[in-house]
């Protein structure tokens, strides 16, 4: 395994990592779930992400007790949550960023992952409704109580971010270290154009969701669609709508028969696309069977080979390198 410094920081995170979006708690079983922590740890991950909302709470309550039964040093893990959708709830100030939902959802997903503190705490997304002042004085106040260690971003834009640090740093508070985008193969711009100064001006880190566009860049929808993968789960039928579409598809064949020509597969292939950006910190994996995990996890073997040959012919299937804008 290789680790990166997030950011600026001096936190070192393994460049591939573990989430629990869509599978803790609700599309596998718990004995599973400890089995995929077990591999990843195995294998030197050290980043495991979670959120508040994902399976309204289950998820977390479902890595939390693996946690402690695995009894590792708590040194030598990280574990994330994010606030802002709550847990369930839909009444006045169980959603959002106010001072009030921040701290609450603090102390609920710390009583789930069974930790005395998190060291990443994300804001799942940003908050029209709260001044962002708010929020970074709420976030500083648990980094000083000690209850989170880093605080950072997910979903949000650089002018965002840039506000949130303009608010820290006029008050001498710590501003948000990590930022978590969608990067995979289809969804680049964000990430290579759109943070390209504020990884130079505040080192930004970040930790990638969706390397694979939820599953689109594997080989398992290039023939009929399967029943048990996460797009086929009830309720996402917009990530299906948004990753399946017929031009991806067509790309995705193209860049299987790359991955054969190279004697690798599709996902350690799109995996290890996505971290030869300098700029990702780490890429979070996701897995419903042992053997995906096993599989993924093998990615970085692969970044040797992409030469700047082979990028070109990626580039050629994908035809959506971004542009940056003149200056």
């Amino acid at each position: 395994m290789e680790y990166r410094r997030l950011g600026k920081s001096g936190l070192q995170v393994s460049v591939l990592s573990f989430g629990s979006w869509l599978t803790f708690g609700k599309q596998i079983e718990d004995g599973t779930a400890e089995r995929l922590m077990a591999i990843a740890y195995e294998r030197g991950v050290n980043f495991f992400d979670n959120a508040e909302i994902y399976a309204r709470g289950q998820s977390e309550i479902v890595m939390g007790k693996i946690l402690k039964k695995m009894n590792w040093e708590r040194s030598s893990w990280l574990v994330s949550s994010k606030v802002y959708w709550g847990d369930g709830g839909k009444k006045p100030n169980q959603t959002g960023l106010s001072r009030k939902h921040v701290f609450e959802a603090c102390h609920a997903a710390l009583r789930r992952l069974q930790v005395d503190y998190l060291d990443l705490y994300f804001c799942h997304r940003p908050d029209k409704n709260t001044p962002v002042e708010e929020t970074v004085w709420a976030m500083n106040h648990l980094i000083t109580q000690g209850k989170i260690l880093y605080w950072g971003t997910s979903e949000w834009s650089a002018q965002e971010i840039m506000e949130a640090h303009m608010v820290a740093r006029q008050n001498h508070l710590i501003g948000p270290v990590m930022e978590q985008p969608q990067y995979n193969m289809f969804h680049r711009d964000k990430v290579e154009v759109e943070f390209s100064q504020i990884y130079k001006t505040v080192g930004l880190g970040t930790t990638i969701w969706s390397p694979l566009a939820s599953g689109t860049l594997t080989d398992k929808y290039l023939d009929k669609f399967p029943n048990d993968t996460r797009l086929s789960i009830e309720g996402l039928e917009w990530l299906r709508e948004r990753n399946l579409t017929p031009a991806h598809i067509e790309k995705v064949r193209a860049l299987h028969g790359l991955a054969k020509d190279m004697g690798t597969t599709l996902p350690k292939l799109a995996i290890a696309w996505c971290v030869q950006n300098p700029n990702v910190s780490t890429a979070i994996l996701g897995a419903s069977k042992p053997e995906q995990l096993e599989e993924t996890l093998e990615s970085l073997e692969l970044v040797p080979m992409l030469t700047p040959e082979v990028n070109e012919r990626i580039e050629g299937i994908l035809d959506n390198k971004p542009v940056a804008p003149a200056l």
